[in-house]
């Protein structure tokens, strides 16, 4: 969510009116707002790969995914806590005294975060002792696996209570600030990283150069940021130790469970295949092998997602409204315009992803097409329920949620189980595309359809139709582009890459045309 989206959904459209002038510069906006987080998301999970690769050997670089996935997963902590206080924040603004309410609530929900952080803390260092990762997960020969798991994972945890903060700063117009804030401190995450990797080598040494600038981010938020730009905050009384009553805090988590739900199963989608390939299969190559290959899936589905963002806040705004014309035209031509973007970035990276795999690990992790195929044609295939899934988040569908993704994740699980100790990875990757084509896309996103355009399943095979037609044709044009420019290295795959991005902007080239395109998004079925 950014600024735009909160105003989308706060206001009505502008001086534009019904027109597309106004809304196109709220979604230009929001897109944009995300684009150097995803930049900086795409050199921690790819550009650092060959450096660690340089210095670990495989079985040390699957140890880091594990300990990477594991941090990322923290954030299911935060229980749909945040989106909780940022609706109640916008919901002060219409009370009489909005920053003493605001400062109050701030006050209580952050007890409640460091109750959350003291209660797993404890637990955590109990389980490490318990039960050592590097015994559950298969990394008994890799030193410092244990510290550096817990470190990440401790580490991550200290930054919940900025979630909350964060939320205040979308709610009060400073969301841009915590989004540079975030930027700077993954950029320096990054170069401690490599910093850490370069004089001692070790996983924990890196894991503490990545979670300390985390950490040292949260501080200044919490302690200093926000009291600077909020001064009522310091109004709120009581001592942030204080715990607020046992009935209050349950009544916050009940009321932020469908976010929750939804939460957490996204994420399990993306990082718990990492540790449950990593606990089931004994290869360590195949667990690297797993990792890396997820990674080019999970930024399709990050790429869709931050794209369906301004989009579900717009939505949002015309379902609030009352607006259903308008609501069900844009539902309409964002579907088209999200799914195609996923398709065409699937078109590019099928052929040309072996080039890339094989430059990314230097030749030394090989290349699995099954596996590869198998997940970018499952982003390409879940990405109208995108879509569908932001846009129940923000037009309040806590019960479909719930049934829904609680649904998913216990499919996801059931198949995983199942298929990872047959298949080792092609398991894992098979469970999440069906977990997500059969309870995301056939119940989830057909329900949202059904409820918001006039003809779901015309809309739906033109999507079918569309997203078939634009990977074949991107599939066939690279393997053209591979049988004529014979040849391997950096240069060679870059110049590949070049002559499919100058063969597809030529054949798209036609959409340039204003009285076209007007004509195509007349066609799309709504």
């Amino acid at each position: 969510m950014t600024d735009t989206q909160l105003e989308a959904s706060g206001k009505a459209d502008g001086a534009s009116g019904a027109g597309g002038a106004g809304r196109a510069r709220r979604l230009l906006h929001g897109w944009s707002a995300n684009l150097v987080q995803m930049v900086l998301g795409l050199s921690q999970q790819l550009l650092l790969i060959p450096a660690f690769l340089h210095v670990w050997t495989g079985d040390m670089l699957a140890a880091w995914l594990a300990i990477y996935a594991a941090g990322s997963l923290v954030v299911v902590a935060d229980a749909g806590l945040q989106l909780r206080a940022i609706n109640r924040f916008l919901a002060f603004k219409s009370c009489a005294d909005c920053d003493g309410r605001t400062a109050s609530f701030y006050s209580a929900l952050r007890r409640i975060y460091l109750a959350i952080i003291g209660g797993l803390g404890v637990l955590l260092c109990v389980a490490v002792v318990l039960a050592p990762p590097s015994v559950v997960l298969g990394f008994q020969a890799t030193p410092t696996f244990d510290a550096a798991m817990l470190v990440m994972i401790l580490g991550m945890l200290l930054t919940l209570p900025s979630n909350l903060v964060s939320g205040l700063y979308r709610v009060r117009g400073r969301y841009g600030r915590t989004v540079w804030l975030q930027n700077a401190a993954l950029l320096l995450g990054q170069i401690a990283q490599l910093a850490a990797l370069a004089m001692f080598g070790s996983l924990l040494a890196v894991a503490i150069a990545f979670v300390s600038m985390q950490i040292l981010l949260a501080v200044f938020l919490t302690a200093f940021d926000a009291p600077r730009w909020f001064p009522f905050l310091r109004r709120a009384g009581k001592s942030p130790f204080v715990s607020p009553s046992l009935r209050w805090s349950l009544g916050q988590f009940r009321r932020a469970l469908p976010f929750a739900v939804a939460n957490i199963t996204e994420l399990a989608l993306v990082n718990v295949p990492v540790l449950l390939v990593s606990a089931l299969v004994t290869n360590r190559v195949a667990v690297a092998q797993w990792g890396l290959t997820r990674v080019i899936a999970s930024l399709v589905r990050s790429l869709c997602l931050q794209v369906t963002l301004p989009l579900a806040a717009e939505l949002g705004h015309d379902h609030a409204t009352g607006d259903r014309e308008r609501l069900r035209r844009l539902y309409a031509h964002g579907s088209v315009f999200v799914t195609a973007l996923a398709c065409l970035t699937v078109a590019g990276l099928l052929p040309f992803w072996p080039d890339f795999f094989a430059l990314w690990t230097h030749g030394s992790i090989p290349y699995d097409a099954p596996l590869t195929v198998t997940l970018l044609l499952g982003s390409a295939a879940v990405a109208p329920s995108l879509l569908a899934l932001v846009f129940a988040n923000h037009s309040n569908r806590g019960d479909l949620l719930i049934r829904t993704k609680g649904l998913q994740l216990v499919v996801f699980l059931a198949l995983s189980v199942v298929l990872i100790p047959r298949l080792g990875p092609l398991g894992a990757a098979l469970a999440v595309v069906a977990s997500d084509i059969l309870v995301q896309f056939g119940l989830l996103a057909l329900m949202v359809m059904r409820q918001t355009l006039h003809h779901p399943f015309r809309h739906i095979a033109v999507l079918v139709l569309m997203g078939g037609a634009i990977v074949a044709s991107g599939w066939l044009i690279g393997q053209a582009i591979i049988a004529l420019v014979p040849g391997s290295g950096l240069l060679h795959f870059v110049v590949e890459c070049a002559i499919w991005l100058a063969a597809v902007g030529l054949l798209a080239s036609p959409l340039l045309n204003t009285a076209l395109r007007e004509r195509l998004r007349a066609l799309i079925p709504a």
